[in-house]
């Protein structure tokens, strides 16, 4: 698989493609083409910040001798009025990228800030949360970045990194013990290190991954469990596996189910429920 580093310059590449077409017309026409010019991130929503870095890199990538200074980090708690970095360059490279380095660092914030709820919903707790793959296309690396700033963990990236069966698989294939050995010997098969993960609907699904997922399934997945159902299951599974409640998990109630002992929670939420927090980009003219 390709380096995040790999990943990121592909998507500056194709995002700078699909913005400027044949040509930035608006500044081609207004601006001449040696100017310099100084320009500064500012704040104007309190939040956590996320996508500093990826800002860098986006200058650095259209113009390397790029001068790009940070005032904050990534992670970093932010309030209105705050300045995040400054960057010259060349005035034709500034107004290039303002509209990708806003779109990136707007809807990464937005998601860090949303996942820094969750996490301090959770401290004292053993409980963790993740992601999951409800992303918008060609734009996951970044969103599931955002979340880890914020203090969330990553699920798997995509279909590759990990088999997941779900309600779908399980009755497409015909059942769970079915599911978990034909999963089981095309892991042996294929790919040993692979983890496999199964959904449970209910209790009595539970009790019968316990009995046939010895040794063959890592994880059990608690899917639309009340929090009260998770206690049952967590004393059933008693430590065997690894366990994550999913589906109607929110900031109102996700400490019971962190008291009933789950080790993970994904919240699709964190990324497709968070808004982008309000940013700008703005040019520094010198006054003389």
């Amino acid at each position: 698989m390709e380096s995040y580093s790999e990943q990121l310059h592909q998507l500056i590449n194709a995002a700078l493609k699909e913005d400027l077409g044949d040509g930035d017309h608006s500044t081609l026409s207004s601006i001449p083409a040696d100017a310099k010019g100084k320009a500064v991130l500012k704040i104007k929503q309190d939040g956590v910040l996320a996508g500093l870095d990826v800002a860098r890199e986006i200058f650095l990538y259209k113009e390397p001798s790029s001068k790009f200074t940070a005032f904050k980090n990534d992670g970093d708690e932010i309030t209105a009025g705050e300045i995040a970095f400054e960057v010259q360059a060349s005035v034709h490279t500034i107004l290039k990228c303002e509209r990708l380095l806003l779109n990136c660092m707007q809807r990464m914030s937005g998601i860090a800030s949303l996942t820094r709820l969750y996490t301090n919903k959770l401290w004292g707790y053993k409980t963790k949360i993740l992601d999951t793959r409800k992303t918008t296309p060609n734009f996951r690396l970044l969103e599931k970045e955002a979340v880890r700033i914020g203090g969330g963990m990553n699920h798997r990236f995509g279909l590759f990194d990990m088999i997941m069966l779900k309600d779908n698989h399980i009755d497409y294939c015909g059942g769970l013990e079915k599911t978990i050995q034909r999963a089981y010997d095309y892991v042996q098969g294929y790919k040993p290190n692979l983890k496999i993960e199964i959904e449970a609907r209910s209790i009595e699904d539970v009790k019968k991954i316990v009995e046939v997922g010895k040794d063959k399934v890592f994880r059990i997945m608690l899917d639309n469990f009340l929090p009260e159902q998770i206690a049952e299951a967590m004393a059933i599974i008693n430590r065997r596996f690894e366990t994550e409640a999913s589906g109607g998990i929110n900031l109102n109630n996700i400490e019971q189910y962190a008291k009933a002992g789950v080790d993970y929670i994904s919240v699709g939420g964190l990324i497709h429920q968070a808004q982008n927090l309000d940013l700008s980009l703005k040019a520094m003219i010198s006054k003389n």
